[in-house]
């Protein structure tokens, strides 16, 4: 029985040793099939993963294109400087730290709320900017205390600059930090979401944002090695990025500078183009603000300044805002009168001084009239009485087709966003505006005040420069550009702007002619002869007064209203004459009188842009090469 168990125990034992040598043998084999995985099945794979955590892809901000204008001075220019940036999500106490960090480096309580701003907009993980611009006294100071400020660090940027402040602010526009809407919508492209890595601003108004993709450039990749607490050790290999493409304006900024100070602190707008291209040679919006703000965020307190301020310095006048053209009408009706045959040059009416349609009078700015008016003393003596029974006898649908031609109530295709279309009136908008039924029909009487610029009428000064660059280049219209050639960074190529003939509105030139001779005449004998006594090349121009609000009956006196309430002053414009270089429109809002708001304006404009002339205490700047 002893032997039995022994030999059971020997049994017993040998099938233990059994048991862990499979047991072993299959714990080296799941070793060896693991280490044959990860050795050689996912060697690409893993060597790739290690190579990231030693090695970093830091992308490099590419330089912003430059904007200069048609002499070659410089409008935005770039600069690097030290900011000093948190990642919120590597930071403990935000409050403690920033705290902290102002014994330091300056911080202001406008960087405090600049960044709790982006702090709302961003998410955490994210590196912010509390303070940009470091001195170098600063950079050292914080370099020395580094080690106690876990996900703090000093970072190099690029910053936009508008070196010229206010000047041409609203065709410039401004850059800004790229919001969430702008994250979206460049993620949805990889391609371009790939080029913006790195990259915190964008284009946010005017040329900035338009030419947005021209100036941005190309993002450069610089692969650096790390230590296990990732800060760099050696860079290993740099693909530079390459420079935003320059963009040469049309715009003369002396010229855009002369026309901005000749308004004063009044507000309005102003677009001169050159009729025989479209190329926009001033784009003015008064009041105007300082791009500057915009580049490192606005702060809150100027940020209420100009978003409640009641001369709406953001608000682009030029291409967004729709005025009542008042007067600089009547040239564009009388055109269509003589183009659709409604109206001879040669008939003469009788101005009583009013206009009777039914038993509602519609008065002439002159009392007691004008007495005997043909179509080219209509035109010099601006006299409403004419145009009011011209419109009658067209008629809105006639009116409307033929103002359409024109471009008024369309928008112009200006390279640049923000543009309304403005209100051409006609049965059909009158119907699609409103939504009841008693207000959606077009009643004869309303065409009445459509002659003379007055009614529905609403457009933008750029629709009426484009309108009158039209008229001045003998009905060929072209689309309005400021860029006139995009230089490529890399290979220093041009590429032009074509001017593109958007049509050639049907017209006849002895029609022209005889409009054209009447608009001479205006700044020679007429309304706007006082602001073009003396001026050594011909003007062909048209005074106008836009009324603001209805008077009821009672009669206008400008110093009897409240200075907002008053009338607009507008004055369209082409010289020299009969070969015209430049066609503008202004409008000084309730500036009265366009003859004597508006027409000194262009006077400036013209003598300056014909003539090299400066008016007396603006003294000319020297233009800056870049």
């Amino acid at each position: 029985m002893e032997f039995k168990t022994a030999e059971e125990e020997i049994s017993r034992f040998r099938k233990r040793v059994l048991a862990a040598t499979v047991f072993v043998l299959i714990c080296f084999s799941l070793l060896i099939a693991r280490f044959v995985w990860l050795q050689v099945v996912r060697y690409d794979y893993y060597r790739t993963r290690a190579e990231d955590n030693r090695i970093s892809l830091v992308p490099i901000e590419p330089n912003r294109g430059l904007i200069v204008d048609s002499q070659g001075v410089v409008l935005t220019r770039n600069y690097s400087a030290y900011t000093l940036e948190i990642t919120p999500a590597r930071v403990a106490n935000l409050d403690a730290t920033i705290d902290e960090l102002a014994a330091l480096v300056d911080i202001q309580p406008k960087d405090r709320k600049r960044f709790k701003k982006l702090l709302d907009e961003s998410k955490t993980f994210e590196s912010l900017p509390l303070r940009n611009r470091l001195t170098d006294e600063e950079v050292a100071r914080f370099i020395a205390q580094r080690y106690r400020f876990p996900g703090v660090e000093i970072k190099a940027r690029l910053f936009r600059q508008y070196p010229n402040g206010e000047l041409a602010s609203h065709l410039l526009g401004y850059i800004g930090r790229i919001n969430d809407r702008e994250k979206k919508e460049i993620e949805e492209d990889e391609e371009r979401a790939a080029n913006y890595r790195g990259s915190d601003h964008i284009g946010k108004a005017g040329l900035e944002q338009s030419y947005e993709e021209e100036l941005h450039g190309i993002t450069g990749f610089e692969q650096v090695e790390v230590d296990a607490g990732g800060r760099a050790v050696r860079s290993l290999a740099r693909t530079p990025a390459v420079p935003g493409n320059k963009l040469i304006l049309t715009v003369d900024i002396q010229l855009q500078k002369i026309a901005e100070e000749a308004f004063g602190n009044r507000r309005g707008a102003l677009v001169a183009i050159e009729p025989g291209s479209g190329g926009v040679l001033a784009l003015v919006s008064k009041p105007t603000y300082d791009p500057n703000l915009f580049v490192d965020g606005i702060d809150p307190q100027n940020w209420d300044a100009l978003n409640n301020s009641p001369d709406h310095p953001l608000l682009h006048r030029a291409i967004y805002s729709a005025y009542p053209p008042g007067s600089t009408f009547k040239p564009f009706m009388a055109l269509g009168a003589l183009t659709t045959g409604k109206r001879s040059a040669t008939a003469v009416i009788s101005d009583p001084g009013y206009f009777w349609f039914g038993n509602h009078q519609f008065r002439d700015d002159k009392k007691g009239g004008h007495g005997l008016v043909d179509m080219h003393k209509s035109i010099v003596v601006s006299c409403d009485t004419y145009y009011y029974s011209l419109a009658n006898d067209m008629g809105i649908d006639l009116i409307a087709n033929f103002m359409g031609q024109l471009g008024f109530g369309s928008r112009t295709g200006i390279d640049i966003s923000g543009e309304s279309t403005g209100v051409l009136p006609s049965p059909a908008w009158k119907k699609k505006r409103f939504k009841k039924p008693e207000m959606q029909k077009w009643y004869a009487g309303e065409t009445i005040s459509i002659g003379i610029g007055q009614g529905y009428n609403s457009y933008t000064i750029m629709q009426l420069a484009h309108a009158t660059a039209t008229l001045a280049a003998n009905g060929v219209m072209y689309k309005p550009h400021l860029v006139k050639y995009v230089v490529d960074a890399r290979t220093g190529d041009k590429r032009t702007i074509e001017p593109q003939p958007v049509k050639t509105v049907p017209l006849k030139q002895e029609h022209i002619d005889f409009i054209r001779k009447a608009m001479i005449d205006v700044t020679k004998y007429g309304t706007g002869a006082r602001a073009f006594a003396g001026v050594p090349y011909e003007v062909a121009g048209k005074t106008g007064t836009a009324q603001v609000f209805s008077l009821k009956g009672e009669q206008y006196r400008a110093h009897a209203v409240d200075e907002r309430r008053r009338d607009h002053a507008l004055f369209i414009a082409f010289a020299p004459a009969h070969d015209p270089k430049i066609a503008l429109a202004v409008l000084v809002e309730n500036g009265g009188f366009g003859a004597e708001s508006a027409a000194p304006i262009v006077r400036q404009v013209l003598d300056y842009y014909l003539l090299g002339k400066v008016p007396q205490g603006a003294a000319p700047e020297q233009p800056g090469e870049e």
